[in-house]
C-alpha cells in the first residue's frame, strides 16, 4: 500500500488492520530501520514536536539517536514547568498492546521450551549459547504467530525478547547511550537517574517497577562475577567485563529502597585534543606537561570527585615515549592507551565472601617494581602504605604518575605529609609536579585548576593558576625547581627549553586543527615526535596529516 499525503500506512501484526499514523519530519530523518518497522509494527513514538504541542512550556536543550542491540532508540532532554531538573525521555519503538501480549506469550514459551535457570542466565561463559538457544527457538515462534513479517522486523522482535528475557532490560538501553557517565536506581518509587557527559544529572522517563525486580538486577549481576548479595551481606561492589563499575546496596541499609549505581567505563576515552577544544588546558601548559613526563619527572593527579583525575591521567600517559615500559595500576579499569605502546595493564581484585582472595593497590605496586617498568601508572592513592611504596618506587629510579583526592596544590602537600598517609616531608620533592583538576558543579565543565612543581623545601610553588573570569590557565609565579631540574638532567639551556615547548605547542595545535582526536591517532602522532621530529615537522608545516 502506498502512503497517503496526509501520513503514513502502518498494519497493526495481530489484526492486519490498516491504520494511519502522523510521521514527524524530524523523526523521519533517523535511523533507516524506523521506516521498515512503521510499515509493518504498530509503533507509538512521541516525537519532540508532538511533546511541544501537548505541553508549550516544555523547552527541548537537546536530541539524538542511537541503536540499542537493533533496537531505534531517541533520547530527548527537556526542561518542564513540573521539574527542577531536565528530563531525559527515552522514545523507543512501543509495539501495540495486542502484539505486546502475543510477544509476552511467546516469552513464556520461551522460558518454557529453553528452560535456562538464573545459573545459566547469569553465566558469562554461557551468554552466547544461551543468546543462540533463544534465537532459535524465537525465529520458529514468530514465523507462528507473524507468518508475513520481513526480516527486518523479525531482527526486531528477537533483540526486543531476548532484551526483555535476558540481561537487565530497561536499563540495557541506557548502558548503550555513550551520552553517559552513571546510571542510578535510589528506589522503585522514584524513576532511574543518570548523568549525561553534558547536562549533569537527569531524570529519566523509565521506572523500574518494584523492588524485587532491583533486587534481582544486583543477584544477576553478583553471579555473573561469583559474588552474592544477600540481607546477611547488603553490599555489592563489582566490576563487569567491559569495565563498567557496579555498587548495589539492599533494604533496609537503603532505607528509601534497593539501589544500583552504574559507572559506566567510557568507549571513546578523551584525549589531549579533547582537552584543548573545550578548554580544559592550555596548549602552553600542555606542552610544560609533555616536557616534564618526557625526561620521566613524576606527578600527581590531583582534584576532587568526578573532577577527571583519572580522565587526566589517561590523556597525559598518551606523552610517553614508544620504546619504554608501562604498568598502569586501577581498582577499576578506566585507562586506555595507545595499542602501540608496551602496556601492561592490573587491575585490583577485593576479597570473596570469606574475605579471602584480595589482591590490594599496594601488593601490585610492589609486584610492579619487579616487572622492570619505566614507567608506573597508580590509579588512586588512598593509604599510606601506598603512597610508601609510590615514593620508594620513584626514589629507587621509575617514573610514578598517581591520582589524589584534594582541592589545591597546598593542600595536596598538607594530605600527603600529615596522617593518616604521613609520607616523610624529606622525600615529596620526588614529586616534580601537581596538576590540579577542578570541575565546576554549576555548568559541569571540568578544568586544570593548577600547576604547581614541588620545592626542596616540600613546599607548592604554582606556576599556572586557573583564572575563572578569563576562563584559561594563567602564570602565576615564576619557576625555581621544575625548569631548573630539567636543564640539570637535560643539559638545555633557556633558549633550548623555549625551543622545545614551542615545537609541542605546534604539535598540540596540529592535532586540533586536523582533528585527530582518538587514543591511537593521537598516540601515533607523539610517537612520531620522538622517532621522526623532522616528518612529523614537515607535515605540521603543509597542514598534512600523517600517513
Amino acid at each position: 500500500m502506498k502512503p497517503s499525503k496526509t501520513g503514513k500506512k502502518r498494519v497493526n501484526i495481530s489484526s492486519k488492520k490498516v491504520v494511519k499514523t502522523r510521521t514527524s519530519n524530524k523523526h523521519s530523518k533517523t535511523h533507516t530501520s524506523h521506516k521498515s518497522l512503521k510499515k509493518h509494527v504498530s509503533i507509538k513514538t512521541k516525537s519532540a514536536e508532538t511533546a511541544i504541542g501537548e505541553k508549550k512550556k516544555d523547552e527541548i536543550i537537546d536530541s539524538y539517536n542511537y541503536d540499542s542491540k537493533k533496537i531505534p532508540i531517541i533520547i530527548t532532554i527537556k526542561n518542564t514547568n513540573e521539574e527542577y531538573v531536565p528530563i531525559y525521555e527515552v522514545s523507543i519503538s512501543q509495539i501495540s498492546k495486542t502484539t505486546e501480549l502475543i510477544l509476552e506469550k511467546i516469552r513464556q514459551q520461551l522460558i518454557k521450551q529453553v528452560n535456562l535457570g538464573i545459573i545459566e542466565i547469569t553465566d558469562t561463559k554461557k551468554t552466547d549459547v544461551i543468546e543462540e538457544k533463544f534465537r532459535a527457538t524465537i525465529i520458529v515462534l514468530v514465523n507462528k504467530y507473524f507468518p508475513d513479517i520481513d526480516d527486518n522486523i523479525k531482527d526486531f522482535l528477537i533483540s526486543y525478547l531476548i532484551q526483555k528475557s535476558l540481561g537487565l532490560g530497561s536499563l540495557e538501553i541506557l548502558m548503550d547511550d555513550k551520552q553517559l557517565e552513571e546510571i542510578v536506581i535510589n528506589s522503585a518509587t522514584e524513576p532511574v537517574w543518570v548523568f549525561h557527559k553534558k547536562h549533569g544529572w537527569l531524570k529519566t522517563t523509565i521506572t523500574i517497577p518494584e523492588e524485587d525486580q532491583t533486587r534481582h538486577y544486583a543477584t544477576m549481576i553478583g553471579r555473573k562475577i561469583g559474588r552474592q548479595i544477600t540481607v546477611l551481606e547488603p553490599l555489592l561492589d563489582a566490576h563487569l567485563d567491559a569495565g563498567d563499575r557496579v555498587n548495589a546496596t539492599l533494604m533496609p541499609i537503603s532505607t528509601h529502597g534497593n539501589t544500583i549505581t552504574f559507572r559506566k567505563f567510557s568507549r571513546d576515552p578523551m584525549t589531549i585534543t579533547h582537552f584543548l577544544r573545550y578548554g580544559t588546558l592550555t596548549p602552553y601548559a600542555a606542552a610544560l606537561i609533555w616536557t616534564a613526563m618526557q625526561f620521566e619527572m613524576s606527578a600527581i593527579i590531583a582534584g576532587g570527585t568526578a573532577s577527571g583525575k583519572t580522565s587526566t591521567l589517561n590523556v597525559l600517559a598518551t606523552f610517553f615515549p614508544p620504546n619504554q615500559r608501562i604498568i598502569s595500576i586501577e581498582d577499576t579499569r578506566e585507562i586506555r592507551l595507545p595499542k602501540f605502546l608496551h602496556w601492561v595493564p592490573m587491575s585490583t581484585r577485593l576479597p570473596n565472601s570469606e574475605g579471602k582472595g584480595e589482591v590490594s593497590m599496594e601488593h601490585l605496586l610492589v609486584n610492579s617494581l619487579r616487572m622492570r617498568p619505566d614507567r608506573i601508572l597508580v590509579g588512586e592513592v588512598r593509604r599510606k602504605r601506598e603512597a610508601e611504596t609510590l615514593f620508594e618506587a620513584i626514589h629507587t629510579g621509575h617514573s610514578v604518575y598517581a591520582t589524589f583526592h584534594s582541592n589545591t596544590a597546598e593542600e595536596t602537600v598538607k594530605r600527603l605529609t600529615n596522617p593518616p598517609i604521613n609520607v616523610p616531608r624529606m622525600m615529596l620533592p620526588a614529586i616534580s609536579m601537581i596538576i590540579m583538576q577542578f570541575r565546576n558543579r554549576r555548568t559541569g565543565t571540568r578544568r586544570t585548576f593548577q600547576i604547581a612543581e614541588i620545592l626542596p623545601n616540600a613546599e607548592a610553588n604554582v606556576l599556572l593558576q586557573y583564572d575563572a573570569k578569563k576562563d584559561r590557565l594563567v602564570q602565576a609565579n615564576k619557576s625555581k625547581s621544575l625548569l631548573s631540574t630539567l636543564k640539570l638532567f637535560t643539559g638545555f639551556t633557556d633558549a633550548e627549553i623555549h625551543k622545545t615547548l614551542q615545537e609541542k605547542e605546534k604539535v598540540l595545535k596540529y592535532l586540533v586543527d586536523m582533528g585527530i582526536d582518538t587514543v591511537d591517532s593521537v598516540g601515533h602522532v607523539i610517537a612520531e615526535f620522538y622517532t621522526n621530529k623532522s616528518n612529523l615537522m614537515k607535515h605540521i608545516s603543509a597542514k598534512k596529516r600523517l600517513g
